[in-house]
């Protein structure tokens, strides 16, 4: 009677041990799914732009147009990204 108490305590213990496992894998997964469709969607981008879709040039283009460069600089490096 004893033994029977004893083994259905340990069978307990490690019952919740493994619904905690349980849980822990189901939010595990569902983290990683969410990380792996978010960055699936952010890479859409051309290659080698970080993912913007915008060109080198466009971003040259939109650097003149905000004024962080002047015209003497836009042109220098219009001309280095077309040859």
């Amino acid at each position: 009677m004893m033994g029977d108490w004893g083994g259905w305590g340990w069978g307990m213990g490690f019952g919740g041990i493994f619904m905690i496992l349980f849980w822990a894998l189901i939010v595990v997964g569902i983290v990683a799914l969410a990380k792996w469709l978010f960055s699936a969607g952010g890479s859409s981008g051309s290659a080698g732009t970080g993912g913007s879709g915008k060109s080198a040039l466009d971003i040259l283009k939109e650097r003149y147009a905000k004024g962080e460069i002047n015209r003497e600089q836009y042109e220098q490096m219009r001309r280095d990204l077309e040859s």
